[in-house]
């Protein structure tokens, strides 16, 4: 029996707040992406993004002056669709 899609991305989601602190405190707005059955059905693949402040200057009077730049980052998990478990965690490129 295979987990649903609701629960794939909860887990998903739970294990980005599990590594919050290593992925960086300051991330924002975290959405769902995608969500795919692989062919073989043993794995759901789940795309979230979410948004965090760049520095992509090195003028220290620049936050003064103009507004923060965000930046989207999406990830890719590999979550085992009969027993929910996260298998990976990749960066994903736009």
């Amino acid at each position: 029996m295979t987990i649903d899609v609701r629960n794939a991305v909860g887990a998903a989601q739970k294990h980005f707040g599990s590594l919050r602190d290593m992925i960086g405190n300051h991330t924002e707005d975290l959405r769902l992406e995608e969500a795919e059955l692989s062919e073989d059905k043993q794995y759901w693949l789940i795309t979230l993004s979410f948004i965090r402040p760049v520095d992509k200057t090195s003028n220290p009077l620049a936050d003064l002056i103009a507004t923060r730049n965000y930046e989207r980052e999406y990830k890719v998990f590999k979550i085992d669709a009969t027993t929910g478990e996260v298998r990976s965690m990749k960066i994903r490129d736009v």
